[in-house]
């Protein structure tokens, strides 16, 4: 019997750190969604600088090399390498803009060659990814590490040359709504916010029960926000010129910034069948976190009152009514 109060204690005080752990993974998570660190150009400025006079007549300092990497990887039909007309259409306004870049066209072979060649402790996890965009999204993340440039979707195309591009160490594209996007991402070789991605990917690699969880958050786009949170956290506050990033505003909502460097067209190519339940809560997110949050807590509280009810409420009924009944006994004899 004086054990209970003890085991009571202590079941209260695992609720307790149960509770405060799921608030905190929601917090954690929530966060990705809302305003993001490090500074924000739009492609407008970006445009405007490298047009302006260099102050002081200095030379400036181009970060990232010229090169294109885009990747084709077939999964429907892999033997066959050959583009769609739109992304053919796509490649070709990126390679004839910048006639002076390198371009690299990674199909699976070649992918498979890399990171075996160059990351050998990486190729189990890469092939054993469940989604093919998973290694897609990893391969991103290694070939701006290993050899820097610019990489762009193949549903993404070219307006311009990207030569003004080229003088921020790294940089990602920001939708300006949610998370951050690696659709287009431009990096100096070696940067440390890369080295940071590439050696989160098997931490972070869980299986959750939707496709679209497993996909964003091992290896997509909240995987690759939530390490560009934890990276600024960890950030001086005055890094040096080679470790700078910023964000390169892409919104293509009304009223977003004009787009100067790139166009959009067909996307969607690894929509898995719970996408569509996905952009829906996307689109009401924040009122489906609060409430998914609020039905864990008092999921929580009503287990926990059924955990006492079980073992001492009822206990306490039977005993009041044993002592009840015995004492009615008592008081007939």
């Amino acid at each position: 019997m004086r054990f209970r109060p003890l085991v009571a204690a202590l079941l209260l005080a695992l609720t307790i750190w149960v509770l405060f752990d799921i608030a905190a993974r929601a917090v954690r998570f929530v966060h990705i969604f809302g305003v993001h660190a490090g500074p924000a150009l739009t492609q407008e400025e970006v445009e405007a600088a490298f047009n302006a006079p260099a102050p002081g007549n200095i030379e400036r300092q181009q970060y990232v090399p010229k090169i294109i990497h885009q990747i084709f990887h077939n999964w429907k039909d892999p033997k066959n390498e050959t583009l769609p007309a739109d992304w053919e259409a796509s490649r070709r306004t990126c390679s004839d803009k910048n006639p002076n870049f390198e371009y690299h066209l990674w199909t699976e072979p070649l992918s498979l060659e890399f990171i075996a060649t160059n990351y050998e402790w990486f190729l189990p996890t890469y092939k054993g990814y469940s989604y093919p965009v998973q290694r897609v999204d990893a391969l991103k993340y290694f070939l701006l590490l290993h050899f820097g440039g610019i990489y762009i979707d193949l549903d993404n195309g070219c307006s311009r040359d990207l030569e003004p591009l080229l003088y921020y160490p790294t940089w990602v594209a920001d939708g300006g709504q949610g998370t951050l996007s690696n659709n287009i991402l431009g990096a100096r070789p070696h940067h440390p916010y890369w080295a940071m991605m590439t050696n989160s990917l098997i931490p972070w690699g869980y299986k959750y029960p939707f496709p679209y969880f497993t996909v964003h958050y091992s290896s997509g786009q909240w995987f690759e926000t939530a390490i560009w949170e934890i990276y600024h956290e960890q950030l001086p506050a005055r890094p040096n010129q080679e470790d700078r990033l910023c964000r390169i505003m892409m919104d293509n909502r009304v009223g977003g910034a004009r787009w100067v460097f790139f166009t959009e067209g067909r996307g969607g190519s690894w929509d898995n069948w719970d996408n569509h339940l996905f952009s829906f809560i996307g689109n009401r997110f924040v009122p489906w976190v609060v409430a998914n949050f609020i039905f864990i807590i008092l999921g929580a509280v009503a287990v926990a009152a059924m955990i006492w009810y079980r073992k001492w409420g009822l206990k306490r009924i039977l005993h009041t009514k044993s002592t009840f009944n015995n004492g009615r006994l008592s008081s007939m004899a």
